[in-house]
Formats: structure tokens, sequence, C-alpha cells
């Protein structure tokens, strides 16, 4: 399944009618540039786990990425093109955990 209707599934089972109005997934830019992620954990599957950061580095300086998870929240950091690694780290680390 593509990671961006995984993403779509997930965050709707999440959703109860309360959980959805305090927490959820987002994702933004950074300026090195590249793309930020940040996910709630609270209320999932995952509230409670860690994961210790992870990081790619390839052979361009904005061929990068790295995840963690900090204060019950998955981070993800990256160059411009690794939104996918950074959402695919996120399903294989809450596939894993659960």
């Amino acid at each position: 399944m593509d990671v961006l209707d995984w993403l779509a599934l997930w965050y709707e089972a999440q959703c109860d009618g309360d959980w959805e109005h305090d927490f959820g997934p987002s994702i933004g830019t950074i300026d090195n540039p590249g793309w930020s992620i940040k996910i709630e954990l609270a209320g999932t599957d995952c509230d409670g786990r860690t994961l210790d950061r992870v990081w790619q580095d390839r052979e361009h300086e904005t061929d990068w990425w790295t995840c963690w998870t900090e204060n019950n929240t998955f981070h993800g950091a990256g160059g411009p093109l690794t939104l996918r690694s950074l959402l695919e780290t996120f399903r294989a680390w809450t596939t894993n955990a659960q």
C-alpha cells in the first residue's frame, strides 16, 4: 500500500471524536530546504513508545533524513526529496511497535 494511503488510514483509525481535536500528524517545511513531520502519539497504539534517533545521510547535501521520538511525539526531518522516506520510517516503526 502506498505510504500516503497508509497514513490516511492510520489517521482515520485514531479519530474517535476527541483525539483529532488535540492531536494528529503535521507536515511542514524547513529552511535547509526540506520537510518536517510531527505526529503526536498520545491516544494511539504507539503512546509512550520511543524511537532512538535514526539517520540516513546520502551523497548529496540535501539527500538526508532523521527520525526520533521526543515527549511522546514522532519527529522526522529531511531534505526536499525525502518526505516519502520520513513517512515510510513512521509506518515501519508503527508497524513494528504493535
